[in-house]
């Protein structure tokens, strides 16, 4: 059974960039516009990982793992942002969030790829 990725970027060729890197590996997608729609889908999907951007609209990639953090469901589900930003501090905040993980873009697709295989265990 494959896994389920859920990847939540407020840019649609950023997520197509991604969800066309994850399925050519194998992994189900499922896509989210910001954090507030992420919370939506999550309600009623059991997803393996999140990677989510940062600076996003309603709701940014740190109020979302804050979110997703509260839900027993969700708590130990691995969490990467994937973002432009890169500075110790919103690393820090990141962290402290409870993210699991920290790419910056641009990004090389076998880079996720190698990300995802290794917090997903394959």
């Amino acid at each position: 059974m494959s896994k389920t990725i859920l990847t939540v970027d407020d840019s649609a060729s950023m997520r197509q960039t991604i969800t066309f890197t994850l399925r050519g590996a194998g992994y189900e997608v499922i896509e989210a516009v910001d954090g507030k729609d992420a919370l939506g889908k999550l309600g009623g999907a059991a997803v393996d990982l999140i990677v989510t951007d940062l600076n996003m609209p309603n709701l940014d990639g740190i109020g979302l793992i804050k979110e997703v953090r509260k839900h027993p469901k969700h708590k130990f589900v691995p969490i990467v942002m994937l973002t432009t930003e890169s500075t110790d501090g919103k690393k820090q905040e990141g962290k402290a969030a409870g993210a699991t993980g920290w790419i910056v873009k641009p990004f090389k697709g076998d880079q996720l790829v190698a990300v995802a295989k290794k917090l997903l265990g394959g």
